[in-house]
């Protein structure tokens, strides 16, 4: 993606996020805390995927972990902006300490090892007296920023907006750098990339950390905006939902991500409501909602391999294609020739005159 291209595409992600929160209703913009949320996660996990080829079934621990973090320095006196900014470093700091023996797994066995991780920290968080087990930490004071306490939802909604642009334009830049053109070659083959001089192991594990980081950071404005967390907040759901999100929009786009948790986010939130309207079982919702994410997930592999995204540049380039194809021929598109006398009729031409063949 060149660089017009790319400011194009990070200016208009601004604009519709700072629009839409200055905009939308009260009701409707708890909604879009969470949305942008759930997208500065995907982006993280797109970029896993589909440059590191690592398949991560844990980001919704590291999405916990951030959150804890937050919460834990701010119930305990110190200032909520320096908890919001220990969240992103909380988060890569356990990617990079269980990440050196995890990626030495490698396809479903890795995404197993990171599930395990996930159960493994709801596990110590519901134990440990610092967390509040059970019953969830709770009395998490709002976040202050300047001197300026944000108390209202509209106010979490530009601060996710800007947690989601900053993960973008972290995004972008490097994948535009010199890592991230060794991250290209690293998904395409590892052999060719490892005997190109680049360090496969140590590229894997950076981008495990810095997608880390990037949960952590959402998981930092999660906490501040609830005010209340517990194990139940980060079921394994979640990360799975990650997943399918990126694969919907497009592994490795970070435009891919950010659509892609748009659709789906916005597809279960629909549902779920009709899920829980008056007459519905109470299992209703979750049965729903993993019957969406298996659906988007299959189809989504079997249809679109690369994503929503993949599609539009597919089109975009037959459309170009046409394009081209009519300004070389003088802008008059090229019609079959009428079969004259000595001509004879094209299969097409007897076909429409005398039926089908077959």
């Amino acid at each position: 993606m060149s660089f017009d291209s790319r400011s194009a595409t990070i200016v208009a992600l601004a604009a519709a996020g700072v629009l839409a929160a200055a905009l939308l209703e009260e009701s409707a913009l708890a909604v879009y805390v969470l949305l942008a949320l759930t997208a500065t996660v995907t982006v993280g996990v797109s970029l896993l995927m589909g440059h590191a080829g690592q398949v991560s079934l844990g980001h919704g621990a590291f999405y916990a972990c951030g959150a804890y973090a937050a919460g834990v320095l701010s119930t305990h006196g110190c200032p909520t902006w320096l908890g919001l900014l220990s969240a992103p470093f909380a988060a890569a700091a356990v990617a990079t300490i269980v990440g050196v023996p995890l990626l030495i797994l490698r396809g479903h066995h890795l995404a197993f090892a990171t599930l395990a991780l996930h159960l493994i920290f709801l596990s110590l968080i519901s134990e440990l007296s610092i967390t509040g087990g059970d019953v969830g930490l709770q009395g998490i004071p709002r976040l202050s920023l300047a001197g300026i306490t944000l108390t209202s939802v509209r106010s979490y909604a530009y601060l996710s907006c800007t947690a989601l642009l900053l993960v973008v334009v972290v995004a972008q830049n490097i994948l535009s750098s010199r890592p991230g053109r060794a991250l290209r070659a690293l998904s395409s083959s590892e052999v060719a990339a490892a005997s190109s001089g680049v360090a496969v192991g140590y590229y894997k594990l950076a981008m495990f950390a810095l997608s880390a980081s990037f949960a952590g950071l959402a998981g930092g404005v999660y906490a501040f905006y609830m005010g209340y967390l517990s194990p139940g907040s980060f079921p394994v759901m979640l990360s799975i939902e990650y997943i399918v999100m990126a694969a919907v929009g497009g592994l490795g786009k970070v435009s891919g991500a950010v659509l892609g948790s748009a659709l789906v986010f916005l597809l279960v939130h629909g549902l779920s409501r009709v899920a829980t309207a008056s007459g519905m079982p109470s299992t209703a919702p979750i049965i729903l909602s993993y019957a969406v994410y298996a659906l988007l997930l299959v189809s989504a592999v079997l249809f679109l391999p690369s994503g929503l995204v993949g599609l539009a540049a597919r089109a975009a380039a037959r459309v170009r294609a046409r394009a081209r194809a009519r300004h070389s021929n003088g802008g008059q598109a090229e019609t079959p020739l009428a079969a004259g006398p000595d001509q004879p009729a094209a299969p097409e031409q007897v076909a429409s005159k005398h039926g089908s063949f077959s």
